[in-house]
């Protein structure tokens, strides 16, 4: 995920050549898998619905709201205007819908006592201001409960590439994880069909599949009945396979998610050095998602942070990030780790997730080495290599 404002490295045009290729296998599969939307009522369950208004809601809420801009705007005179527009957009996706003022005000520099007060003013100017039902619906807007049906083949694993994207879309690297995952399917001889309908996630649809991938998704995307599909269908023995923007985040509205699910909280990646080589060292050899991977790799990238280290909190940790081999500095921020994992695996009750930081430039997803990362992951979640989850190991 790139700081607002910054532009991200692009395919050079070979590369494009190659995304309109794998472009045209990705047409070819879907041809295998057909697909239709069943539309449905209004969203009425979308997670924040009647939250009161605060410094801590997603800024987008605050936004939609005329009332409670004033707020901002009386307390922060000028702040709205003066970052990128991407972050103060009210139509999903949007990056306000992953920050909260505090995050905003940090990203313009803002000193900590500085954020302190400001929470304090707004919130004062935030409390009496009712939850309105154009509220509810303008919350709601940018969730969905419309199910696709999928007419899926017999024979093969079953894969669901989930696109909903309602926060930050970097959308030269989702299109290019989307060709890259479109063309590993067709090679391993799986089926794989692609929605950005957080409909999808019901117990009726999860069951045809037997993993899951979210491609760098950002924002919350699922209602309260989505969500509970969904860690039902993991805990139950499914299986979900996320890179990099799937737990890029700078705030989390579902915790889950974050912390039970991914394990890890995002803390950040450089800023005046965004793209950097950085070595990466494989920790455990034997684990089967490190077949045929080299012992290290040097790639650059984006290299993302986080609050808490994944090792600790019961991961298996495929690959970890040297420090040394690049800078790890947001503004003078140090994001050091000291053991940094940068791509793992966990169990959740019987059901099992791999998720890999790596992945914001496109030319990563044809890369030979990330390419067998990810063909092993994948393998590794349909066939479920290993001890199984939920039992002794």
């Amino acid at each position: 995920m790139p700081i607002p404002g910054q532009t991200a490295i692009r395919a050079d045009s070979a590369k494009r050549v190659v995304m309109k290729r794998l472009a045209l296998v990705a047409l070819a599969m879907l041809s295998c898998a057909a697909v239709s939307v069943a539309q449905a009522r209004p969203v009425i369950d979308c997670p924040l619905r009647d939250a009161p208004f605060s410094s801590r809601s997603p800024m987008i809420d605050l936004l939609l709201d005329p009332a409670a801009r004033a707020v901002v705007e009386r307390n922060q005179p000028g702040l709205l205007s003066h970052v990128p527009a991407m972050m103060v957009s009210t139509a999903a996706p949007s990056f306000a819908a992953i920050v909260t003022l505090r995050e905003m005000l940090g990203l313009i520099g803002k000193s900590e006592a500085d954020i302190t007060a400001a929470e304090v003013a707004i919130d004062a100017g935030l409390r009496p201001l009712p939850v309105t039902a154009a509220d509810r619906e303008a919350r709601c807007a940018r969730y969905d409960n419309d199910r696709p049906r999928f007419d899926l083949p017999a024979g093969q694993p079953r894969l669901l590439l989930f696109e909903k994207i309602n926060g930050f879309r970097d959308a030269p690297s989702v299109n290019a994880a989307h060709a890259a995952f479109v063309d590993l399917a067709r090679r391993n001889h799986w089926t794989l069909v692609t929605t950005d309908k957080g409909g999808a996630f019901n117990r009726a649809t999860l069951r045809q599949f037997d993993a899951v991938i979210w491609n760098n998704i950002s924002g919350d995307v699922l209602t309260l009945a989505e969500r509970a599909a969904m860690k039902g269908y993991i805990e139950q023995g499914g299986s979900f396979v996320g890179v990099h923007g799937s737990a890029g985040d700078p705030v989390y509205w579902w915790d889950w998610y974050v912390d039970t699910l991914i394990g890890a909280r995002f803390a950040g990646h450089p800023f005046q050095k965004q793209f950097q080589p950085g070595r990466v060292v494989i920790d455990n050899p034997a684990d089967p998602i490190a077949k045929g991977l080299p012992p290290e790799w040097t790639v650059t990238e984006e290299w993302y942070s986080f609050k808490n280290n994944p090792r600790a909190t019961g991961s298996h940790i495929l690959a970890t990030l040297d420090e040394n081999s690049y800078e790890p500095l947001f503004m003078k921020r140090s994001l050091r780790m000291g053991d940094h994992p940068i791509a793992w695996s966990r169990c959740i009750g019987k059901g099992r997730m791999f998720y890999s930081a790596i992945g914001h430039r496109p030319e990563l997803y044809t890369d030979p080495v990330y390419q067998q990362m990810l063909t092993n992951a994948l393998g590794w979640a349909v066939r479920h290599d290993g001890p199984a989850c939920g039992q002794p190991g």
